[in-house]
């Protein structure tokens, strides 16, 4: 029986071991493992969310053992450590618990085809500072991070005079990507449930300043032009701070410094500008490495192979995959979907020796969250003559269907109407945000 395994349990990795398992696993035809350091999965775009304290991440979380159970794959805890190619295994390092208490030792694990998914993380480009005295919003870890010192902060921020021109907290966030942008959005609504809910301090706009640094001339630089202005204008009449064609150069622990001299006072800062795949990646494979590029990013063809092991594929953000137009696949959630859904279909085919057509993304626009108070987007991108501009309600909902679309992935109709019949419930008595 052929091993499949799929390191990384993120959106297309967890997807994809879904549908493997309903497709081959259970009818006998592959062995199914999917392997990452983490017990549940948290979908990526949600991590603004979550580092606002807007979620309830136990309604959101996916049990890894639970989702094998019901889809027939299985599961190993464990973080990719090496890789011997010649003998087509894999070395999980050991996993502990908080009190560095060992839960499982270093395993080896072997595989006939081996799929890496392993995303990607921030990239600070190495700013003096930033590793040290900020929080990257790349992880479900990360993000709870976050929101634990934003609550400790704004209970400190209690007993701060406030101080004629400025917040008493001020968040500044750098990166005026889709991550940044809804960060800001989310973090202004949140401060005003905060208020509800006993720190009657902490206004919006009076006690909470939030700031927005962007290197690129303006915000959300890789979508078009019209959805960066109009999440500006939104921005704006939150009075969220923006500040374009400014690159950070220094963080300290309670500021950042700018090339152009300019200096921003900060008592929490967020980077969220830059990706790159794990530094590990490099030297995966021991004497013989994978290819990668200068980002990490393992190199495939058009089936999603690596150049160097045709037993090996990659996707989604620690991939680089190039377009037979030379274009490269781009590291967003809905390219990893689509890769996914692809070799869902091109494994069973490869491994028969049947021929397979390339991967080709299809550009399905792009969408911003602005909290409850907006959202913006465009639609249907290289499908259309230009992109299909809308904004507000609609925009909103079609937000809200990508997730419920991750949900179908991942659980069916049935599973996905009751979810969301649970969060229908939820409203009505839950707190609207975190308050722990």
């Amino acid at each position: 029986m052929q091993r499949i395994v799929i390191v990384g349990g993120g959106a297309g990795g967890l997807a994809l071991a879904t549908q493997l398992g309903k497709h081959l696993g259970k009818k006998g035809l592959a062995e199914i493992t999917l392997v990452d350091a983490a017990r549940t999965h948290v979908w990526k775009p949600l991590l603004h969310q979550l580092a606002a304290g807007s979620f309830d991440t136990h309604a959101e979380e996916i049990e890894y053992l639970a989702q094998a159970r019901w889809n027939h794959f299985k599961f190993r805890l464990g973080r990719l450590e090496g890789l011997d190619r010649a003998s087509k295994t894999l070395q999980l390092a050991a996993s502990h618990d908080e009190a560095g208490r060992e839960i499982t030792p270093a395993q080896e694990l072997g595989y006939d085809t081996l799929v890496i998914a392993v995303g990607s993380q921030t990239n600070d480009f190495g700013t003096l500072g930033a590793a040290e005295h900020t929080i990257k919003l790349d992880s479900p870890q990360a993000a709870k991070r976050f929101n634990d010192r934003l609550i400790n902060a704004c209970i400190r921020a209690q007993t701060v005079p406030r101080v004629a021109g400025s917040g008493r907290l001020t968040v500044a966030i750098v990166g005026g990507g889709a991550t940044g942008v809804e960060l800001a959005a989310e973090l202004h609504a949140s401060a005003r449930v905060l208020a509800n809910y006993g720190f009657d301090h902490i206004h919006p706009e009076k006690d909470l300043q939030i700031v927005l640094v962007e290197a690129a001339p303006r915000l959300l630089a890789q979508l078009p032009e019209r959805l960066s202005e109009s999440a500006l204008r939104e921005l704006r009449k939150l009075a969220i701070e923006v500040h374009t064609n400014e690159k950070v150069v220094e963080v300290t622990e309670g500021s950042l410094k700018m090339a152009s001299g300019k200096v921003i006072s900060s008592s929490l800062t967020v980077w969220a500008a830059g990706v790159k795949a794990g530094d590990f990646l490099k030297t995966l494979g021991g004497d013989q490495p994978l290819e990668t590029n200068r980002l990490n990013q393992l190199v495939v063809n058009g089936n999603l192979q690596s150049t160097h092991d045709a037993s090996i594929f990659a996707f989604g953000d620690c991939a680089a995959c190039q377009q037979p137009d030379g274009t490269w696949v781009p590291p967003r959630a809905q390219a990893a979907y689509q890769q996914a859904m692809y070799l869902v279909k091109a494994l069973p085919r490869l491994q028969r020796g049947e021929p397979v057509s390339p991967f080709v993304f299809r550009d399905q626009g792009s969408l911003v969250s602005l909290s409850e108070y907006s959202s913006v987007g465009s639609l249907m991108g290289s499908l259309t003559k230009g992109s299909f501009f809308i904004e507000g309600q609609l925009a909103k909902v079609m937000y809200w269907a990508l997730h419920k679309q991750h949900q179908l992935a991942l659980g069916g109709w049935k599973k996905t109407a009751l979810i969301t019949l649970s969060e229908m419930i939820d409203r009505t008595y839950r707190p609207r945000i975190k308050l722990h």
